[in-house]
């Protein structure tokens, strides 16, 4: 998957004029506030997803004005492609020529992976965070998984109200009983999927962390998961169903359920340290890094091409080993990286240098 050129029209701050990619690396240079980032997250629009940045459609379009519109050209399923954005205050998104129904139709057929500050909450985050990134993952590559987590989210909603009425409710421990069994059923489905993902997604996360950090450090991953039961989802949710019954008087004093499946986490070390606590700043940007490009390298096993690696503000806290690695060492990807520092750009061996001052873009 190659993004070709991009054009914009009142978006941001960008200047209305088209900007071409190198196939392999680009590097957006400039000082902050000059419209790095704006560029990516624009880009990153047509993989049918919200802005990474968790803008609203008003505050992309350029003030004074009432649209922003883009253009894409790239290369994706062995063809040349062409996509139209117009954003007012809704989206709307053409591909090839036809309209789409939504700009969600772009799913799948414009795919990028993207690092941002923010995602630093992955390592530095509570475990809500990590189960999000599991979950977005899964979804990408399995249409159905989204739904399960709607559903198990249903019945905890209501199984948390539930245990806040009176225990003196008549056939109260008959009704928890109904709870327990569909909340174990689903959360063992969920369970299940992830413990699969996190399996394939080591290796994956060990080798691009190895390369990062020019074999100077390791990751390791780990599910953690109190009820799992091998990869048998019948067993699995026994197990969850147990558990559910034997903390019931915590969970009634409590009002809320405290096990179960949004209560697991993906526990990552460097050197065999838990990486929240213990691990370099730089070597968390690394983990953060070798997740999401592992990620990026199981969607292209399940979809039969390398999405692009958007990676914004992502060389700042890395020494110059790993700079190089992500600048000159990541072949058979495009890559996206902004940078402040013209220092870095000087490690660039091949690609394309692209500047930018006050949303205009001049090639290095």
């Amino acid at each position: 998957m190659i993004a070709r050129r991009i054009s914009t029209q009142n978006y941001r701050n960008l200047a209305a004029e088209p900007i071409e990619f190198a196939d392999g690396v680009n590097v957006i240079s400039g000082q902050n506030g000059q419209g790095k980032t704006n560029l990516l997250e624009a880009l990153c629009l047509f993989t049918g997803v919200r802005s990474f940045r968790g803008a609203k459609n008003a505050e992309l379009i350029a003030r004074g004005e009432k649209f922003a519109r883009m253009e894409l050209d790239f290369f994706a399923e062995k063809r040349e492609q062409s996509a139209s954005l117009v954003i007012t205050d809704k989206k709307q998104a053409t591909l090839n020529g036809v309209k789409l129904a939504a700009a969600t139709g772009f799913i799948g057929r414009f795919c990028a992976v993207v690092f941002s500050p923010d995602n630093m909450s992955l390592v530095k985050g509570g475990s809500a965070e990590r189960r999000r990134f599991l979950d977005a993952a899964i979804s990408q590559q399995f249409p159905a998984y989204p739904r399960l987590l709607v559903e198990y989210n249903r019945i905890l909603a209501q199984r948390n109200a539930f245990l806040k009425k009176s225990a003196s409710t008549a056939g109260f421990e008959s009704m928890l009983d109904i709870w327990d069994e569909n909340l174990s059923q689903t959360g063992a489905r969920i369970a299940c999927k992830r413990a699969e993902y996190v399996s394939r997604l080591v290796g994956k996360a060990e080798e691009i962390f190895d390369g990062i950090s020019s074999g100077r450090d390791s990751v390791s991953l780990r599910y953690s998961c109190g009820f799992l039961n091998s990869d048998s989802v019948q067993e699995t949710a026994c197990e969850l169903k147990k558990q559910l019954e034997a903390h019931r008087a915590s969970d009634l004093a409590q009002g809320c359920t405290n096990y179960g499946a949004h209560r697991d986490d993906l526990n990552i070390a460097v050197n065999g340290m838990a990486a929240r606590s213990y691990a370099s700043q730089g070597q968390k940007r690394s983990c953060v890094l070798a997740l999401k490009l592992a990620e990026a390298s199981l969607l292209e096993q399940s979809a039969g091409e390398r999405p692009i690696a958007v990676l914004d503000d992502v060389m700042s806290e890395l020494d110059s080993l790993r700079q190089d690695y992500l600048l000159n060492h990541m072949e058979g990807w495009q890559v996206f990286i902004s940078c402040c520092d013209p220092h870095t750009v000087k490690g660039l061996d091949k690609g394309r240098i692209i500047e930018v001052e006050g949303g205009r873009f001049y090639s290095g």
